[in-house]
């Protein structure tokens, strides 16, 4: 039995792609559905300048993939947005919790 290199390397290519790219299609999506005032009630960028940094992400990650430089940089973007962007706007949203 051989060992194909290169379609295994190619399946973890491909996971990671599909990875990055939903985990992009999440953020533009949550980014649209704020109200705009709430980027800026948590001392973050305004709502249209998180939404041209993701859909800029989300093309980059689209064309080539998160393992080209662009794409790295595109990777990082929506992954400051999941964990530092989001949780903020939401619970500015949610309101003072008991």
């Amino acid at each position: 039995m051989t060992f194909n290199a290169h379609g295994l390397t190619g399946l973890i290519m491909t996971v990671l792609w599909l990875i990055a790219l939903a985990g992009a299609v999440f953020a533009v999506f949550h980014a649209v559905r704020q109200r705009r005032d709430a980027f800026t009630a948590v001392d973050k960028l305004t709502k249209p300048i998180w939404l041209g940094i993701l859909v800029a992400s989300l093309l980059v990650i689209f064309l080539f993939g998160p393992v080209h430089m662009l794409g790295l940089i595109a990777v990082v973007a929506v992954c400051v947005y999941l964990v530092d962007v989001r949780p903020r706007v939401d619970d500015i949203q949610r309101g003072p919790r008991w």
